[in-house]
């Protein structure tokens, strides 16, 4: 199986061969490409466990508001929601709330586990201390979002078979570049929109500043793929970028009908009252593509900035282009520039930060210095 490596920070060796790991060459041959990434690490540092930088025991009155505006909630836009009072509107929008974090919680795991693994693969001493950096970050965020779900739910939703399949492709595959396609570009490309969409929609302060601090990290994780891509994409032959675009059309359907569908949510509408048969009827009547593409205009609609990834990556190109097309205005995302919907929101966090940690507040926020 061809990692398609075409520039050698990305070369690998099975993870089974320590030994090539003690290559004394290996040592010296060190890629400058993350240095920048990595030396700015410090810049965004936050404890979840301190309380300096978070408080999980602030309160929130689960059972009476909304944790986040009601207008993002599929369910409660179809005749689901005719059927319910306010107390179990409010109900099933923080359940629903409960999923989405748990998909979250689960999908950091997901980059903490496949974070490691590339430490385990990639041969370039400076990829694998970014990976290893990234390992770090990754597992605060684990931490950070089981803190949110005990203090607002108490446990998080099971994985659902979408999302769960998807991660256990990434983390056990041998291929960087799948990895590196499939975690540092589709998933935290779809990580960086929903936490935008919350950071801007969500009435819970808590869950605001937790997304605003996990953002201050995760720009850079999307910056290492965006590196590969730079590095990669022109100097693919037309069966490894056809290989590599149908992959990623692949993934991105398997996100766009399954991340959130409604018979992975049956446990949710028992909850509230509801027959989750019918309650799957009633979405499926009135989830039509039409909706979705009104859906997908949003600057921060997570899929929007998942295609966005890929368009300004040069990963999809007219084989595909229609594919997309059918849910979005690609033309106009082509017109846009490189800058993601989260930067903004990532490099007033980052300003935050290095405040709190005691740097100058008047210095250029790192995450524009690793361009």
């Amino acid at each position: 199986m061809d990692n398609i490596t075409k520039d050698p920070a990305y070369n690998a060796v099975d993870p089974a061969d320590f030994p090539a790991m003690l290559d004394v060459h290996r040592y010296g041959e060190r890629s400058t490409a993350f240095d920048k990434i990595i030396s700015a690490t410090h810049d965004h540092f936050w404890d979840p466990l301190d309380t300096k930088y978070i408080d999980f025991s602030l309160p929130f009155d689960i059972e009476n508001e909304y944790l986040v505006n009601p207008e993002l909630n599929g369910d409660l836009k179809t005749a689901i929601g005719d059927k319910l009072d306010e107390k179990n509107k409010i109900k099933l929008a923080n359940l629903d709330t409960l999923w989405t974090m748990s998909s979250i919680l689960h999908g950091e795991q997901g980059a903490l586990s496949l974070s490691a693994s590339l430490c385990h693969i990639l041969r370039d001493p400076g990829a694998q201390e970014y990976a290893a950096n990234q390992t770090r970050e990754e597992a605060r965020h684990v931490t950070a979002f089981t803190r949110y779900v005990q203090a607002r739910w108490g446990k998080p939703a099971k994985v659902g078979p979408a999302l769960g399949d998807l991660l256990n492709e990434l983390v056990l595959s041998p291929l960087v570049w799948k990895k590196i396609i499939g975690m540092q570009m589709l998933v935290e490309g779809l990580a960086m929109g929903a936490f935008a969409t919350f950071y801007k929609e969500a009435r819970d302060p808590l869950l605001r500043q937790l997304m605003q601090l996990v953002m201050t990290d995760e720009a850079f994780h999307h910056k290492f793929g965006k590196i590969w891509a730079d590095r990669t994409i022109p100097k693919l032959s037309k069966a490894e970028h056809e290989l590599i675009e149908d992959w990623a059309w692949q993934v991105f359907q398997v996100l766009l009908y399954n991340l959130g569908s409604p018979e992975q949510k049956a446990w949710m509408y028992s909850a509230c009252g509801l027959d989750p048969v019918w309650c799957q009827q009633a979405f499926m009547e009135a989830m039509t593509d039409a909706n979705i593409r009104t859906e997908l205009q949003e600057a921060t609609n997570i899929f929007r900035v998942l295609i966005k990834t890929l368009v300004k990556a040069g990963i999809i190109t007219d084989r595909t282009r229609g594919n997309y097309a059918a849910f979005i205005d690609m033309a106009e995302l082509h017109n846009e520039s490189d800058r993601m919907v989260g930067d903004d929101i990532a490099e007033e966090g980052i300003r935050y930060l290095m405040q709190l940690n005691g740097g100058k507040g008047f210095m250029t926020p790192s995450l524009i210095a690793a361009e």
